[in-house]
């Protein structure tokens, strides 16, 4: 690196490198130019903001070369003291040249032959020259003086001492020069602050916009656009099941395709639809089909897209989303969890702040149906928290249509697999309707994971199709974990979890209302030490004696381990929990209990969240209480009745457990025979919730 120098006196011995500092400059701006005429992403193109990287970091490689090196690093003369300066150089007349530079220190410039010969001017150590260019003409060495007089005056009485005459003496030059290097090293760590702070503005902008300006674009809309230039392989074909939402979502497609036909009669375009269901169920995967099918201009992106760090960048990128689809229209708008703005307004915990959420949601609000007009604008969004969402957001004229996306039923699961299974390589034991019938309550994301689960254990086992047993084993490892046989049980630990299940499976199957047995294991999976499948009936409504019923089965574990053991472990503690969530919702919310009455504390709208305190006196939560003991003490006590009639047939199936530790529903059926609802004439009689009711009064005095 060759330093930029402004001589009062320039010697004839001094090196005018050419000035690189303008050459880099050239090339950069070269590279600007070029990178600047690339069209910025706005509204969402392809981003190329990413070349220009590259660019921050030679800079700042380039500012901590300068800051940390100096001068210094690339400069081939050597510091040595006064006293070599004199006896070894100057006194033996090898001195070509000195400039006193800045009055701070002396550059020494030797004669070539001199520097070829002389041993001074070798290292020491390998006895190689400093200067095997006989070509450099220097400078070669420097020395630092603290006074220019004094330097002076020594330099003339070494000559004088030396003899050397005249014409061979060596004049000191003085040189004034300012050297850019030293002062960029109060400048670099300022320009280094500056660049850190552009590159960190434009990774926190989430790189929205383009180009060496992003910064100034992060209010822009981060949506991304499907057009026709964009292949979208998704259509309705490859959504299984939700016939009625796909209907209405067809009929949205077609408001755009054809929006004659409706105008034509006076109706209005719908301006928006909102998809509503559970997780996994289909809703983006529904909006991506309206991608592949709409034909026309599509915008994508996130309710989390709108929320940034910066006052007022929200409800811009929301202004700019509805100005680029406006120039597109007619067009949709997808926005996938609106939730994460469409939440409450004055319900948040940062109610009374500046809250940027809110102020997104007020520019949506007004973008939907405001002064403006969004003619052949239609907005999709999801969620599966409809009920925190805003009033305002939820009213005809902004999302007109509520479009709820359920769990599958059984022959909707059933279209499911087949969709799922199309690139799966299965034998003929594979039976889409059986899987369907295994799958309650599933929906269409765990059947694509159950398939691809069921792919994956084939593969492991090294076979060339994917059999029955394999989607079971899937079926398994996606409800209950993986099995963990390597689990350290101790037998008598064994012993109590194989009553515990035989309990589980002895009191369902001698329920009417209990969900019937597939399999019973005592192998540990996941963070359970055994576990029971049921195939529960689908039913959009539950009866009293239904919950009974459940709940029994539910206390089947604990209650096998009382009668077998006489006493209880911690076991448990998920059954526990689920009949004391049932109790409670079936007093509290169902209207269920006589001396509660029919009355609901359930809250739809989903505001109780925000309150501490509860919608009932101390009074009614005190009967709540005692209502909800005393009916799991009535579930307790039936299930004791049945497990006591059924004692030796329980041992029997625990034994068996034991044995084999993984049991089914036929060896249920050797032991205990057909259920009892079958009325075979080999079960005993097992009391009704009624009876339990009048036999255990006294489990529960009144207050």
């Amino acid at each position: 690196m060759s330093e930029e120098t402004k001589n009062t006196e320039t010697p004839n011995f001094k090196n005018d490198a050419p000035n690189q500092d303008d050459e880099r400059k050239k090339q950069f701006e070269k590279m600007k130019e070029k990178f600047s005429k690339q069209p910025s992403m706005g509204g969402g193109g392809k981003n190329t903001g990413n070349n220009f990287y590259w660019i921050y970091g030679l800079v700042i490689v380039g500012l901590l070369f300068v800051t940390f090196f100096g001068t210094g690093f690339t400069s081939k003369m050597i510091d040595i003291s006064q006293v070599d300066f004199e006896q070894k150089m100057l006194a033996h007349g090898d001195v070509k040249g000195v400039d006193i530079v800045n009055e701070k220190y002396a550059r020494i410039y030797i004669n070539t032959d001199s520097l070829a010969i002389r041993n001074e001017y070798k290292d020491p150590k390998t006895g190689t020259a400093y200067f095997p260019d006989k070509k450099f003409p220097g400078p070669h060495f420097r020395i630092t003086i603290s006074s220019v007089d004094d330097f002076l005056r020594r330099i003339e009485k070494v000559q004088d001492d030396a003899g050397i005459s005249k014409d061979k003496r060596v004049y000191p030059h003085s040189v004034d020069e300012t050297n850019w290097m030293n002062e960029l090293t109060w400048i670099a760590p300022i320009l280094i602050m500056v660049v850190l702070w552009m590159f960190m503005m434009r990774r926190m902008s989430g790189g929205s916009g383009g180009g060496p300006g992003q910064i100034f674009n992060i209010g822009k809309s981060k949506a991304v656009l499907f057009d026709k230039d964009t292949n979208v392989n998704i259509t309705f074909d490859d959504v299984a099941g939700l016939d009625g939402a796909k209907i209405e979502i067809r009929e949205i497609v077609d408001f755009l395709k054809n929006p004659k036909k409706y105008t034509d009669l006076g109706a209005k375009i719908p301006k928006g639809a909102l998809l509503v269901g559970p997780p996994g169920t289909g809703k983006t995967l529904l909006a991506k089909a309206v991608a592949g099918e709409a034909k026309v201009p599509f915008f994508s992106l996130s309710g989390s897209d709108f929320v940034e760090m910066f006052v007022g960048v929200g409800a811009s990128r929301v202004r700019d989303l509805f100005r680029n689809a406006k120039e597109k229209a007619p067009c949709i708008i997808f926005i996938d969890e609106i939730d994460a703005i469409g939440r409450a307004r004055g319900k948040s915990v940062s109610a009374g702040a500046n809250d940027e959420r809110e102020n997104t949601l007020n520019q949506l609000l007004t973008e939907m149906d405001g002064f403006g007009t969004n003619s052949g604008v239609i907005i999709l969004a999801a969620t599966n928290r409809a009920d925190i969402l805003d009033r305002a957001l939820m009213r005809a004229g902004r999302f007109d249509r509520q479009i709820y996306v359920d769990m599958p039923d059984v022959n909707e699961r059933k279209e499911i697999f087949k969709v799922h299974l199309k690139p799966i390589k299965t034998d003929e034991s594979v039976d889409i309707e059986f899987l369907a019938r295994q799958t309650p309550g599933f929906s269409g994301a765990d059947i694509a994971n159950i398939c691809n689960e069921a792919a994956l254990i084939a593969a492991r086992a090294n076979k060339k199709q994917v059999t029955k047993q394999d989607f079971l084993d899937a079926v398994d490892r996606v409800i209950a974990g993986l099995e963990k046989k390597n689990k350290i049980i101790t037998p008598h630990e064994k012993k109590t979890i194989a009553y515990h299940e035989a309990g589980h499976a002895t009191v369902s199957w001698m329920l009417e209302y209990a969900s019937p047995l597939v399999k019973v294991t005592i192998v540990p999976r996941g963070r359970s030490l055994g576990a029971a499948w049921y195939l529960p009936e689908e039913r959009q409504i539950t009866t009293a004696e239904q919950i009974m019923d459940e709940m029994c089965a539910a206390l089947g574990g604990r209650v096998a381990e009382e009668i077998t053991f006489g006493k209880v472990s911690t076991g448990a503690l998920s059954d526990l929990e689920k009949i004391t969530k049932q109790a409670y919702a079936s007093i509290v919310y169902y209207g269920l209990n006589d001396k509660v009455g029919n009355v609901s504390f359930y809250d739809s709208s989903g505001q109780s969240e925000y309150t501490f305190g509860k919608p009932y006196s101390e009074a009614t939560a005190k009967i709540i209480d005692e209502e909800v003991k005393k009916m799991i003490d009535i579930a307790y006590a039936r299930t004791k009745q049945i497990l006591t009639v059924n004692k030796e047939k329980l041992s029997l199936l625990a034994n068996k457990l034991l044995e084999k530790e993984v049991i089914f529903k036929e060896d249920l059926e050797e032991i205990f025979g057909k259920r009892p609802f079958d009325k075979s004439e080999d079960v005993k009689e097992i009391k009704s919730s009624e009876d339990i009711l009048k036999d255990t009064t006294d489990l529960n005095p009144p207050a």
